[in-house]
């Protein structure tokens, strides 16, 4: 049984690790060894996850087992014009089929009620999150390189409209 809370300082050791065995499975094929492992220390390192857990715009949620273990992790910035975008959602292979990433999906929307709409990039070639993505209503609405520093590799820009309360 897992549950979803807040990410804590207590958690960045674990979230950081995930990532980046996350990161290598994922995008290794598509980018290669080198260029993955370089992004994934550069962007996940415990320190750089701390700094985004002090930024009031960023909401970042863990799924705990119940021995402690983070299964998975979904963080989603709010930028200056209220735009949410969700930057990350990761979870363990083991969690895979398990709806533990559509646990953090719903996390992610339930802090951000109200918004019109939330957006996120998914490198192409990551045709399980993109199947991921649409299954839960996020529409392709842009192509364009792909940031995050990843050059030469394309990206979908995917929204899904939101609900009003």
């Amino acid at each position: 049984m897992t549950h979803i809370r807040a990410m804590t300082r207590d958690d960045l050791a674990d979230v950081s690790r995930l990532l980046g065995a996350s990161w290598q499975r994922t995008y290794a094929p598509i980018m290669g060894d080198e260029t993955v492992a370089r992004l994934s220390d550069e962007k996940h390192a415990p320190d750089k996850l701390a700094t985004e857990l002090d930024d009031e715009d960023k909401m970042s949620f863990v799924a705990e087992r119940a021995d402690g273990s983070i299964a998975g992790y979904a963080m989603a910035a709010m930028d200056g014009k209220g735009d949410v975008m969700l930057d990350r959602l990761h979870i363990e292979p083991q969690a895979f089929g398990s709806d533990l990433a559509v646990d953090l999906l719903h996390a992610v929307l339930a802090a951000h009620a109200g918004i019109p709409s939330i957006a996120l990039e998914v490198i192409e070639g990551n045709d399980r999150a993109i199947a991921f993505y649409r299954k839960h209503g996020f529409e392709v609405v842009e192509r364009r390189e792909a940031a995050h520093g990843v050059g030469g590799h394309a990206s979908l820009i995917m929204r899904r409209m939101l609900p009003r309360a």
